[in-house]
């Protein structure tokens, strides 16, 4: 007699309650925490008028959680519960069975409620992933034609596209679930004898081999259909061979043949297995030997020969055999990224003596931008912060306005709260969210002008006080009608405000000081932008979402107010506009009166055939990334296009969404996906607008990292190399391997009609560093337009970090530069700007000083310049009046010379005062006169007097010095000519390693 086994225990009662409960709370804070989530986001989606976005990506994903979980359920639950009703009546006892029949036990009496809670699990995480795939079925359901046909199977563009993704998606599911199916029937025949390990007779029942080669055969069929579509993916594929995306030589000839035969054999095979397990000879030998001979197929027609015709037909002759395939990606990936229009024209840059021209020239010189936008921030944080807790960020932008009829670069910044700099008593709840709710000012300054010692001219963002007149505008050159700035960069998703409240009849948002002796004024938020968080339950609610329990007990809440959160203007479009990659760098401009962040966004794609696939975050990072930029996600592209201009408003966070790109499919498929009006057309961007558009940063770092190779449109000479260029490192830091960033400039280039605002960079040939081309990007008439001035391939102009090195290693300059970078004071380089003039090459790097004091900022103090092949025409001075002056008489004298010491700049470089200068070197030793003597006496006297002017930071006592050494370098030299020589005295700048620095920078 055979001993039955004991049933598995069973968890009592109060085991059960307890799991119960706390499955319960689990559900609830979990219910709870969601419903909080969503309730807000409708409340601030209605806030900003896009509920239809919420509403659309909200009911989407709901719809592919219960379809696609319920179908996996279905799919994996039926099945099992199709292999317990196939359950053999009678099992043959074996100890096998004996120790099945526990489980059999547990299983039988609930069977129903078991498969509900397997398909239940199943569905659930199905459901789960299914939902974030919300954007391919909108582009799926929404797809448009691109009018582009694939070169191989002449399949519109629009179905790579839209459409393989989801179906690719698709048939990952089918596999999943045939594959949970057939292990979850294979259980259960097992447990309930269905299939046997031992006994006599058939290790399997009929009705059981007839459910599992079905779901094998399924299995087989979907294999099939999986190569169909691979065909279609080969077109997306990394061609080893040319390192290029896209089917090469072999794929077309050999493996797109033969996945398609293997196409057809797995069709075969299916119905083998299902008639030979079943109709014929009714065993697994059969179906077993279609899968093996199936799986050799795979490696013989879809690896070997494949591998075969590559090594060799293809590699011995690579070059001619893959000729046809890299056209197809240079043609697609020109198409796909925008560069198909690129205009190209040679520079020959033949010219390398600074010509006359320069001095009187009215269309480059004067838009020369010598503010370097990441060195200033910290000078507009010191001169216009007045109070601790305003910042400008990291990094300013730069933007051009018209002013009295002239148009001019200006670099602008926000003055922002940031709320990392309140004080431990301003950051309490009530301070911090309720007073301190906002910045004041869009503050801007020409990018061509200095004044005060190097400082910015300040012409807009005054706080209701000016500076000295000297050192900044007396009006608003930049009028705001609403300064206050409620959304900014600064702020991130912890930085709420609550607006609206008063004590009594006065407000309590601290807007601004409003003078020097300590006043201030309060304001209270009028716009429009905020929730309503007047009632209890609204209160309540917020105090669930933020964890803060003074939503509903402090008394600065009141029936009034509003709360103000997602502050950041790239955060709030991004949540508005859920499919764009937005730039990395939103930018503010007065539009009308009313301060707005502009935002660049791009529609993408990873799907475009034969394009080159990049990783935005890594074409993107250069040396700025992070410093006032946000860095792009590690997503592949294939395709992109700047389709969509975003806007929001600084002061009640309006956010509008214009098309920028009209013949752009993919931003057509999101529009029509969110009702059709979502994004407004582009006959509706205000002209106002439209004047301070920019090529935007991010696409044009991927546009000219890939025109450093795809710029070469001849197959052979693609392959070959040897013209490819690349992105030259930062010119004074060359050794981080960080790239030069791009640079905005309002300039005219060569071939173009009047000066533009453009994005600019250099680049240079691949392995070397001399001058290869100049990439610009700018829009002309309103349409994106890419422009490349390339020079001679043996050019003699030198590239960024060359002229860097040349100009700052001449010796004349580099022993100012060493005075200028004294123990009190380090030197900073701003951009190193390439400008083609006079076919030739003009470069420009201003050149700051910032002191060792706390508190100091940079201030421009010099300008290097150099023409030609960046190191026969070399100055270094005040101004860059100064120093064009001065190459041009370098010119005029037909022979490098060695700069001068410029003077020091009395009023930002624009006035220079006469200074010390360098004098003659020795060349032989006169005799030394009394007068000889008592000059060089002087001479050091008046050095001591200079040096200690610098050292007290004294600037008018430094003046003084400067001038006593002038006159006591003159008496010198009168004195040299007199004694027949040219002698350096003891002391003096030649003896003593050249002239002093100026005095450190002042503090803020």
């Amino acid at each position: 007699m055979v001993m039955r086994s004991s049933p598995l225990p069973r968890m009592s009662r109060r085991g059960r309650v307890t799991v119960g409960v706390l499955l319960g709370v689990f559900l609830l804070l979990t219910l709870l925490g969601w419903g909080v989530q969503a309730w807000t986001d409708w409340l601030w989606f209605d806030e900003v008028q896009y509920t239809r976005v919420f509403r659309g990506v909200l009911v989407t994903r709901i719809l592919l959680f219960v379809v696609i979980g319920l179908a996996m359920a279905l799919v994996v639950g039926g099945n099992m519960w199709l292999a317990y009703r196939l359950r053999p009546v009678l099992r043959p006892n074996s100890p096998e069975q004996v120790t099945l029949e526990r489980y059999r036990s547990v299983l039988a009496p609930r069977i129903g409620t078991w498969l509900l809670a397997i398909g239940t699990i199943v569905g659930l995480f199905a459901g789960l992933s299914a939902q974030t795939r919300w954007g391919q079925w909108m582009l799926f359901r929404n797809s448009q034609t691109f009018g582009v046909e694939d070169p191989e199977f002449k399949i519109d563009i629009g179905f790579y596209v839209f459409q393989f993704p989801f179906l690719r998606y698709l048939l990952g599911v089918g596999f999943t679930a045939v594959v949970l199916a057939v292990i979850g029937s294979l259980a259960m025949h097992y447990i309930f004898g269905g299939v046997r390990l031992q006994g006599v007779g058939d290790r399997m029942t009929s009705a059981a081999r007839a459910h599992l080669t079905t779901l094998v055969a399924v299995f087989v069929l979907l294999k099939a259909l999986a190569y169909v579509l691979d065909r279609r993916a080969m077109l997306l594929e990394f061609n080893e061979g040319v390192e290029l995306y896209g089917a090469g030589y072999a794929d077309v000839n050999a493996l797109l043949p033969a996945k398609e035969i293997l196409a057809y054999i797995s069709v075969v095979v299916a119905l083998a297995i299902i008639l030979f397990s079943n109709a014929f000879i009714r065993n697994l030998v059969w179906p077993g030997i279609s899968l093996a001979l199936l799986g050799i197929s795979a490696v013989a027609i879809g690896g070997i020969y494949p591998w075969a015709v590559q090594t060799f037909e293809v590699k011995p002759s690579v070059k001619d055999k893959e000729a046809a395939y890299i056209e197809r990606s240079i043609i697609a990936t020109r198409d796909s990224f925008g560069l198909a229009n690129t205009v190209a024209a040679p520079y020959n840059a033949a010219n390398l003596k600074p010509p006359e021209s320069l001095a009187t020239d009215t269309s480059v010189v004067p838009n020369i931008r010598l503010l370097d936008p990441q060195l200033v921030s910290e000078t507009y944080t010191q001169l216009q912060q007045v109070r601790g807790f305003y910042d400008f960020g990291p990094k300013l932008d730069i933007d051009r306005y018209e002013v009295n009829g002239e148009t001019q670069d200006y670099i602008v910044g926000m003055r922002e709260i940031n709320y990392l700099e309140l004080t431990e008593q301003q950051s309490n709840w009530i301070n911090r969210h309720t007073v301190f709710t906002h910045g004041y000012g869009l503050v801007g300054a020409p990018a061509n002008k200095v004044v005060c010692g190097g400082q910015p001219y300040f012409v807009s963002g005054f706080l209701g006080e000016r500076a000295e007149e000297a050192c900044s505008s007396s009006t608003e050159t930049i009028p705001a009608t609403q300064p206050r700035i409620y959304y900014g960069e600064q702020m991130d998703g912890s930085d709420y405000a609550i607006v609206g409240q008063t004590e009594g009849n006065n407000p309590v948002e601290f807007d601004r000081p409003t003078g020097r002796d300590g006043g201030e004024q309060y304001y209270t938020y009028t716009g429009s932008g905020g929730v309503e968080i007047g009632s209890f339950g609204r209160r309540l609610l917020y105090a669930i979402k933020e964890q803060e329990p003074n939503f509903v007990l402090s008394g600065a809440v009141n029936d009034a107010s509003k709360l103000l959160y997602v502050r950041n203007p790239r955060d709030r479009v991004e949540k508005v506009a859920p499919f764009l990659t937005l730039d990395g760098d939103p930018y503010p401009a007065v539009i009308e009166g009313r301060i707005k962040w502009i935002v660049d966004g791009y529609t993408t794609a990873a799907t475009y055939p034969y394009a080159e696939q990049v990783n935005l975050q890594e074409e993107t990072a250069d040396e700025l990334t992070g410093l006032g930029t946000f860095e792009l996600a590690r997503e592949n592209i294939n395709y992109i296009r700047n389709s969509v201009k975003a806007t929001v408003d600084a002061y009640d966070g309006t956010v509008t969404l214009y098309q920028f790109d009209e013949a752009d499919p993919v931003l057509k498929a999101w529009n029509k996906a969110f009702g059709g009006d979502l994004v407004k057309p582009r006959s509706e961007i205000p002209a106002a607008l439209a004047a301070h558009f920019r090529y935007p940063a991010d696409l044009f770092k991927v546009q000219r990292n890939l025109l450093a190779k795809f710029h070469v449109t001849d197959p052979s000479e693609f392959f070959s190399g040897q013209d490819f260029w690349e992105v030259p490192n930062a010119p004074d830091a060359p050794d981080s391997g960080e790239r030069q960033p791009p640079y905005y400039l309002y300039t005219k280039l060569p071939g173009q009609d009047a000066p533009r605002f453009q994005l600019t960079s250099a680049v240079t040939p691949a392995g070397r560093q001399n001058l290869a081309a100049l990439i610009s990007g700018s829009y002309l008439n309103g349409q994106p337009r890419l422009e490349v001035l390339e020079l001679p391939d043996q050019t003699a102009v030198s590239g960024p970090v060359q002229v860097h090195q040349k100009m700052t290693n001449d010796g004349d300059i580099r022993q100012q530069l060493n005075l200028l970078s004294s123990n009190q004071a380090q030197v900073q380089y701003g951009n190193l700007l390439s400008l083609p003039y006079g076919d030739g090459m003009l470069y420009v790097e201003p050149v700051y000083v910032k002191s060792n004091q706390t508190n100091a900022y940079p201030l421009l103090q010099r300008v290097l310049l150099s023409y030609g092949d960046g190191g026969q025409y070399v100055v270094l001075a005040n101004s860059l009046e100064e120093g064009i002056k001065q190459l041009v008489e370098q010119g005029k004298k037909d022979a490098p010379t060695t700069p001068t010491t410029p003077p020091p700049p009395t009023d930002g470089g624009t006035n220079p005062t006469p200074g010390p200068t360098t004098p003659p070197p020795a060349d032989a030793s006169p005799q030394l006169t009394p007068e000889l003597a008592a000059a060089a006496s002087k001479v050091q006297a008046a050095i001591v007097e200079v040096r200690a002017a610098q050292t007290a930071g004294d600037f008018e006592r430094y003046g003084r010095a400067l001038k006593a050494l002038d006159e006591a370098m003159t008496e010198f030299q009168n004195a040299q000519k007199a004694a027949g020589g040219n002698p350096a005295p003891a002391g003096s700048p030649a003896a003593s390693g050249g002239t002093p620095s100026p005095p450190p920078s002042p503090s803020g």
